[in-house]
């Protein structure tokens, strides 16, 4: 049977004061409740803690042995508690955060550095993933926090998400193409490149949009090839192996070589949300969510301003 907390205090206190008197005063109870704790105590272990008589309270060795482990326990209970409580107010704990890297690169760090800030204690742990990823690692709650495109509407109710900037798509051509010198194309006047388009794995709702543009445009697009990193797309753009459509975003990665162009008369808005479990609350999580939804507005206007 566990060792009642209440007992161990009274002891630990007769132990420091050699007073059950004195330990009544600091306990803030009487005598007689003093003296049941230290008798149900010796009675529940076996053991003599203490050596009474009319002038002096003496500790025995079980005491001095006991006092050693009482002390501990009601340190770590104190600890406990306000471990508990800090816990309560998302001060400590951890957190891990999912991110799609071109659509997060240039504001992840800052957003983590203003949390931190605020809550030294919460141990942050970044991850790097695709969309398809994300969902994944949401599912088998790997990460509490994502950034990442819409749900799919087969798991969108378990989930709260908020729209921290809404991106736009763009045709990106190698330097040396004939489009390299505009702004601005039509969509359809790129019907006879060769197209480098996202894997459709990693991102379904971004392939099938392109498609769908392409052939509202008037054609089917020559897929050359199906990347799997946003990098290695822009790659092979400089490279000259073909044109590509992707969001703005990906302008945050190394793209030299590469030229990006405005598509007119294409409207599709790329929302990156953020996205978390709303059926479990968990104040760090509500943190960290507080502080993103704040810098919506920042976000928005760096990740689009050269559209």
């Amino acid at each position: 049977m566990p060792v009642d907390i209440k007992r161990l205090k009274s002891f630990v206190s007769v132990a420091k004061h050699k007073s059950f008197s004195q330990a009544a005063n600091e306990l803030h109870t009487v005598q007689p409740a003093i003296s049941r704790h230290i008798s149900a105590l010796e009675a529940e272990l076996g053991v003599s803690l203490f050596n009474r008589n009319s002038r002096d309270v003496a500790i025995t060795q079980a005491g001095e042995q006991l006092l050693k482990d009482a002390s501990a326990i009601l340190a770590l209970a104190e600890q406990a508690k306000t471990h508990a409580q800090l816990a309560h107010n998302g001060q400590i704990g951890t957190l891990n955060i999912g991110y799609l890297g071109p659509a997060c690169l240039s504001f992840m760090a800052s957003l983590v550095r203003r949390y931190k800030l605020q809550f030294p204690k919460v141990h942050v742990t970044l991850f790097e993933m695709t969309a398809t990823e994300q969902i994944d690692a949401l599912n088998n709650e790997r990460i509490d926090v994502a950034f990442s495109r819409e749900l799919p509407t087969s798991i969108n109710t378990q989930y709260s998400s908020h729209n921290i900037y809404i991106d736009k798509l763009v045709a990106i051509v190698n330097q040396s193409h004939k489009f390299a010198g505009k702004k601005a194309i039509n969509l359809a006047q790129l019907k006879t490149e060769q197209f480098i388009i996202f894997n459709r794995d990693e991102a379904l709702g971004l392939f099938d949009e392109t498609i769908t543009l392409c052939k509202q445009a008037g054609f089917s697009p020559n897929l050359v090839s199906r990347p799997r990193h946003m990098q290695t797309l822009l790659t092979e753009v400089a490279a000259g192996l073909g044109v590509a459509i992707a969001p703005y975003c990906v302008s945050k990665l190394y793209n030299a070589g590469c030229h990006f162009l405005a598509l007119n008369n294409v409207t599709t808005q790329i929302p990156l949300q953020i996205q978390y479990k709303h059926n479990h609350p968990s104040a760090t999580v509500n943190a960290f969510v507080e502080i993103a939804l704040n810098a919506q507005s920042d976000i928005q206007q760096s990740m689009t301003k050269h559209l």
